[in-house]
């Protein structure tokens, strides 16, 4: 009997856009990620999510990197570049349009604005209500959506327990290549998560609404589907979403109202529930300390020191 393959190595990672500087709630994930890699003997990668044109910048990005290694926090692998990965995305468009799974969209955010009741976030306008679903194909350079089973779908959250939603009542079908020639970023984020062998997704709860039809992509392209687990998001002291003048600062303004590295490192590990206080800290030294049972559930204030 031919026994059975060895189970995946844990491999986890953190994927940022670079399209500016990382500020504590994006650090909070990365420290998360890796804790959680780390404490399972796995691997952990990162992955500049660049698809998104002249917002992203290369710059940027490698000021990101930094960042990310002044906190004690490197890739074991090379990172990738999504926009390198063109012809990757290409072809598994190709495998989905001969599964009758895409369709071309015709449609502009003015015309989403009238068929839909209410404005939302994802590349303009969700739900989509498959309104050019019989439309015939056009040919990859259209706008194409994939066409989504009803029905719902289920996942435990490492963090928030048993979920589910219908992604097609909840999103609509999503747009995987716009108008304008790039990737969109459910096709790009599930490809190369299956690409690169990810087996845990560490982000924040705001990206919860959209794993459901993650799941569906996966399941239409044959490939696994990691663990997720979705941080409650990190907020100003006066309870506002993080904006520049409300705490979402990066390292190099921290460092220059006294705050360094161990000093982030330390209230990051406390708000994972690695530690009873805030005190200067190595990640390394947190490793041991991490447990998904322990880390809070809900919003998580900036000190309210560090952002005046």
């Amino acid at each position: 009997m031919t026994p059975p393959p060895p189970p995946p190595m844990p491999t986890g990672r953190f994927a940022p856009s670079p399209t500016g500087v990382l500020h504590l709630g994006n650090l909070r994930t990365a420290l998360a990620s890796w804790l959680s890699a780390r404490a399972a003997g796995g691997r952990w990668i990162i992955r500049m999510e660049d698809v998104d044109g002249p917002r992203c910048r290369r710059d940027l990005g490698e000021a990101q990197l930094r960042d990310l290694e002044a906190l004690g926090l490197t890739s074991d692998e090379p990172v990738l570049w999504q926009s390198g990965r063109r012809g990757a995305y290409r072809a598994v468009l190709e495998v989905l349009h001969e599964a009758d799974r895409l369709y071309p969209c015709a449609c502009t955010r003015k015309d989403l604005l009238k068929l839909a009741s209410a404005p939302h976030a994802e590349d303009g306008l969700r739900p989509y209500p498959g309104h050019c679903r019989n439309r015939a194909w056009e040919g990859f350079d259209r706008a194409l959506r994939l066409r989504l089973p009803e029905g719902p779908v289920a996942w435990q959250d490492r963090l928030l327990g048993s979920q589910e939603d219908d992604p097609a009542a909840l999103t609509g079908d999503p747009l995987l290549f716009r108008r304008d020639g790039c990737f969109a970023y459910h096709l790009a984020v599930v490809v190369d998560d299956g690409a690169q062998g990810v087996t845990e997704v560490v982000r924040g709860a705001d990206l919860r609404p959209v794993t459901a039809t993650q799941i569906r992509l996966q399941e239409a392209l044959g490939l696994p589907r990691p663990a997720y687990a979705h941080l409650g998001l990190v907020i100003a002291p006066d309870g506002s979403r993080l904006g520049k003048r409300g705490g979402a600062l990066g390292l190099a303004e921290l460092a220059a109202r006294g705050v360094g590295a161990p000093e982030v490192v330390g209230w990051l590990g406390f708000t994972l529930g690695c530690l009873e206080r805030p005190e200067p800290c190595a990640a390394a030294d947190l490793i041991p300390r991490f447990d998904w049972t322990r880390v809070p559930k809900g919003e998580v204030r900036v000190p309210a020191p560090w952002a005046t």
